[in-house]
């Protein structure tokens, strides 16, 4: 998942193996406050097994939160608006944090600690996390008894049918294609031959796909085996779609909802009002809470405003929160080492990896040279300076985070972590050598403050080097869906990307393999390597996780230092505070974030 409005996860189904080593970078902001050993534990914690719950550890309500009442409202202090609304179409973080409030899935992460660290997969429609007899080639669901949407109608196995059954639509182009590939046993973009209209020319996925025999039962059926779909079942982007009130297009503005919230309002770049919705039934919910009346979201909040408003804590801001907004980078330092914000502060390990994309569909970056000459270039400082130096990011060598199996430290092929600044010598004697200096770049960037600083720092090294760099602004509310439209200006470019579950199937897949190159898909850099393509294919069928991990391991390597289609930047780290009045405050490791759905005044 990208974050930064991309990418929370869920889990491997096995554990890891093997310690974890972590590198803080040298330079490149503020030293002293990030606790290195505490950061290995949270990396390596996030490596290991969630757990797929019974029937009984999916029965609703949720447990307590400590201390926790009724009432109040909480005001959000969001950057970023919300680009899509339907569930089919959210694959950005802060989307996430907004649908574990009001969508709902067959499957979703329940957290059993109140920390936010632990969780299972439970049952969340469905009456427990799945059932398999056949090693995962087919599942079983049953749903639950006095499911609604809002609008009072029932939630039956038609509803979830309709719901596959349009992720094949042209229309639906932003969220995960998991499902969608199982089901049709293609690699690619190809599964939409499987229902090219999805269900709105009258035809549905045949019987031998997908059952549903009766109002509250679906059946999937894979030709190989997939052991992790209750993982993929529980993504925002697999979340329960209305038959009845599906209007296409239109619904990624006003979808019919099924969580504890539900939408009153919405005005795009400027304010969202969430409400209770009284036809959520927390006896049929393990996961999510209704403990407030409501959220006041408000867009356009930078990271700096956000954090020095909750800081000060006065007025409304003693309830507010930012979903998805970190403390800036000016203010990190002092909160981290401020005692009396520690119970106003949550920080955690995220499982995003930052990565500039050098677009491999321009005729300029089909050079071999000139793409290297870009690797050894680019400063790194800058970007993690940006963000709040080492307390905030550490220098990144791979695309496999540090919370992922199969992460190798040592790796680091362009002297990133030992010369974050860049290697310009280097780059002008590669560039010189290919005749290119003095070749326009044309820099695409999101128009945040860190945005503004770090991508006018890294242009700045790279005109160093040789490049003629032409920077151009991109809206942060629509970035992604900008970048990864097949015709757009960029030559580089910087995204983040988290897994989905902390294997690197399902990172290296869906950013590198060539046979997603579409209008909306996750290839951000266009790249389509055959070596790439035939060994995703090779290492998916790789049954042992250890074994799997390595071979991804050695995947990421080809592609960062034998393909250079992308320049890795940094491992994300989170921190974020709340006002003094709010309760139930923690960092959930799958949502990378603040957990909404535990909030209380008071």
């Amino acid at each position: 998942m990208s974050r930064g409005g991309r990418h929370a996860y869920g889990a491997l189904s096995v554990l890891a193996a093997g310690a974890l080593v972590l590198t803080g970078c040298s330079k490149g902001g503020s030293d002293g406050g990030s606790d290195g050993k505490k950061d290995q534990e949270n990396a390596k914690r996030q490596q290991a097994s969630i757990k797929f719950g019974d029937a009984a550890d999916s029965v609703g309500p949720a447990p307590d939160v400590p201390g926790a009442k009724p009432g109040g409202t909480i005001e959000v202090l969001q950057r970023d608006s919300y680009a899509h609304l339907d569930p089919a179409q959210i694959y950005v973080s802060d989307e996430g944090s907004l649908a574990s409030l009001i969508h709902r899935g067959l499957t979703g992460y329940k957290a059993t600690s109140n920390d936010g660290s632990k969780h299972e997969v439970v049952g969340d429609l469905a009456t427990d996390s799945g059932t398999t007899t056949d090693g995962g080639k087919t599942w079983k669901y049953t749903l639950k008894d006095g499911l609604k949407f809002q609008d009072g109608s029932p939630i039956t196995s038609k509803d979830v049918r309709h719901t596959v059954e349009r992720l094949f639509a042209p229309f639906i182009n932003q969220g995960p294609t998991y499902l969608q590939q199982w089901l049709a046993d293609k690699p690619g973009t190809e599964y939409r031959n499987l229902l090219k209209d999805g269900p709105y020319k009258g035809k549905h996925l045949p019987g031998s796909v997908l059952e549903t025999p009766d109002d509250k039962t679906v059946v999937f059926h894979f030709k190989t085996a997939h052991p992790d779909l209750p993982y993929a079942l529980a993504m925002a982007g697999y979340a329960v779609v209305s038959e009845k009130g599906d209007t296409r297009e239109r619904y990624d503005k006003a979808p019919v909802v099924t969580g504890p919230y539900k939408i009153q309002s919405f005005k795009s770049g400027k304010s969202m009002v969430l409400v209770k919705n009284t036809n959520w039934d927390p006896k049929t919910d393990p996961i999510r809470h209704q403990y407030v009346d409501g959220f006041n979201i408000t867009f356009n909040q930078q990271y700096e405003t956000s954090t020095k408003a909750l800081l000060a804590d006065s007025g409304a801001d003693q309830t507010g929160v930012s979903f998805n907004n970190q403390v800036d980078a000016g203010n990190l330092s002092q909160v981290l080492r401020d005692p009396k914000m520690k119970s106003r502060t949550v920080s955690g390990y995220q499982p995003y990896v930052g990565q500039m994309n050098l677009n491999m569909s321009h005729p300029a970056m089909k050079d071999k040279t000139v793409r290297e000459a870009i690797a050894y270039a680019l400063p790194i400082t800058p970007f993690v300076r940006a963000y709040g130096g080492n307390d905030a990011m550490e220098v990144a060598g791979g695309v496999i985070s540090p919370t992922v199996s199969g992460y190798d430290a040592a790796f680091d092929p362009w002297g990133k972590k030992k010369k974050p600044a860049g290697d310009s010598a280097k780059a002008r004697e590669l560039l010189k050598k290919a005749g290119k200096l003095n070749m326009k770049l044309t820099f695409g960037y999101i128009n945040t403050p860190e945005g503004q600083q770090y991508s006018t720092a890294m242009a700045a090294g790279l005109k160093k080097a040789g490049f003629n760099v032409q920077r151009q602004e991109i809206p942060a509310e629509t970035y992604y869906d900008q970048v990864s439209k097949l015709n757009n200006n960029y030559d580089i470019f910087h995204t983040a990307w988290g897994a989905d579950w902390p294997s690197a199937s399902t990172v290296i897949p869906p950013l590198y393999d060539g046979r997603v190159i579409a209008d909306g898909a996750q290839n951000y850099s266009q790249v389509n390597d055959p070596k790439i393509n035939s060994e995703i294919d090779r290492i998916n069928k790789i049954t042992d996780p250890v074994k799997s991990a390595a071979e991804w391991e050695k995947l990421d390597q080809y592609i960062v230092k034998d393909v250079t289609n992308v320049v890795p930047t940094g491992y994300y780290k989170q921190t974020q505070i709340a006002g003094s009045k709010v309760g139930g405050l923690v960092y959930d490791d799958v949502l990378g974030a603040i957990d909404p759905r535990r909030l209380y005044i008071k």
